[in-house]
């Protein structure tokens, strides 16, 4: 199944809208940075791993901070697909890049 930034904040503003305050979420966000931090460091080995699966590790540690940042815009009614996109197309012009994410996608679709 594949999700939609929309949909994912549509889920998490039900699911923390009026229940958890936005301080709460961004520290929850920070921890969770900490925790990528630390798997990041396993795998360059400058902490020990011990056999773990650093790769599942490092994907759910991201999808964590995917959550409580989307979280964040969520509460906020901020429409994290407009601001993606509109702050992209900015990027693209300063820098000079080729093509945009707008322009990707709309090729990619066909």
């Amino acid at each position: 199944m594949k999700i939609t930034v929309e949909e994912l904040e549509a889920y998490l503003y039900g699911l923390y809208r009026g229940r958890v305050d936005e301080q709460a979420l961004f520290m929850k966000l920070v921890e969770e940075l900490g925790e990528v931090a630390e798997v990041i460091n396993k795998r360059t080995g400058r902490k020990c791993a011990d056999g773990e699966d650093l790769r599942l590790q490092l994907a759910e540690e991201l999808a964590d901070v995917i959550h409580y940042a989307a979280a964040i815009a969520a509460v906020n009614g901020i429409d994290l697909n407009e601001v993606i996109l509109d702050k992209d197309k900015r990027a693209s012009a300063k820098y000079g890049r080729e093509r945009s994410m707008e322009s990707f996608i709309t090729e990619r679709r066909g």
